[in-house]
């Protein structure tokens, strides 16, 4: 057998280097009967040096956060931890409260990269002393952001601190192609990696007859053409839910597929780029 392919990083603005590929874990500890095989997974992704490993509090209301403090004891260290406050605790004493309600399901004393989960009633400016009080705390190491348009990223960057911001966590697939107009070029000016998520569309791309002639052409499968499209871009790292071992096999190999010019026109014949600014998608 031979050695696993290298897995490529992006630096943050701080300089640290991360993954570009990661583990996203949304809808986990849903289902008791898949619980064994989310937690193998995430250990087989730490195995293979897919370390990012990305949750939030507001899935499965704490759970996916407790699987994930349960799975990783004793490995702490091995892997860059990212969770979300959810906008409605995002004040600047809710937020705290918050960060220490995920360290406590975590199992950990930091988190590594906090985000904002969308925008919502409370001001940024509070919601940035917030994490400048857990920076300081050192409960956490990084903060960013999620769903922020071009819009929102240029209120943030006004304020003091705002420019810290260490990624911005969007929704992007070859169906939802809308940031590469406006906010993947503001992102890629600033050295602010976009993390993306659902970049397969929740599997809802794998039928498509173009993604699947890509892949019969490089003997490998329609979600690896669909991860290997969005990692083509610099400064994008993508965070596809796992939860089973061989879907995380699958998705560390996209790492050795490279797409052709012709692959990519085709792609784009069945999923045109967008023409002008479009609003910002989210799931």
């Amino acid at each position: 057998m031979g050695q696993p392919p290298e897995i490529r990083t992006v630096p943050l603005p701080s300089g640290e280097h991360v993954p570009v590929l990661g583990q996203g874990t949304w809808g986990w500890a849903q289902d008791p009967a898949r619980r064994a095989g989310e937690k193998e997974s995430l250990l087989l992704g730490l195995d293979l040096g897919l370390s990012l490993i990305d949750t939030a509090e507001m899935y499965g209301q704490g759970a996916a956060e407790e699987l994930v403090g349960e799975t990783l004891a004793g490995r702490r260290n091995e892997a860059f931890l990212v969770t979300k406050v959810l906008p409605y605790n995002a004040s600047r004493t809710d937020t705290v409260n918050a960060c220490e309600r995920s360290l406590k399901r975590l199992r950990t004393d930091r988190i590594d990269l906090y985000l904002l989960h969308w925008r919502g009633a409370v001001p940024l400016a509070e919601t940035l002393e917030a994490f400048e009080d857990l920076l300081d705390a050192g409960k956490i190491r990084h903060w960013g952001v999620s769903n922020f348009d071009p819009a929102d990223l240029r209120e943030l960057a006004a304020l003091p601190g705002g420019d810290a911001a260490a990624t911005n966590q969007v929704l992007y697939n070859l169906t939802r192609r809308g940031i590469e107009y406006d906010l993947l070029p503001r992102c890629q000016e600033t050295g602010v990696p976009v993390m993306a998520y659902s970049p397969v569309e929740q599997g809802r791309l794998l039928p498509a007859p173009a993604l699947q002639a890509v892949a019969r052409r490089h003997e490998a499968t329609p979600a690896q053409v669909a991860l290997a499209w969005v990692l083509r871009q610099s400064g994008v790292i993508a965070i596809p839910r796992t939860g089973r071992a061989d879907h995380v096999r699958e998705n560390h190999a996209a790492f050795t597929l490279t797409l052709t010019d012709d692959d990519l026109a085709a792609l784009d014949d069945a999923f045109p780029p967008v023409r002008g600014p479009v609003p910002l998608e989210m799931l």
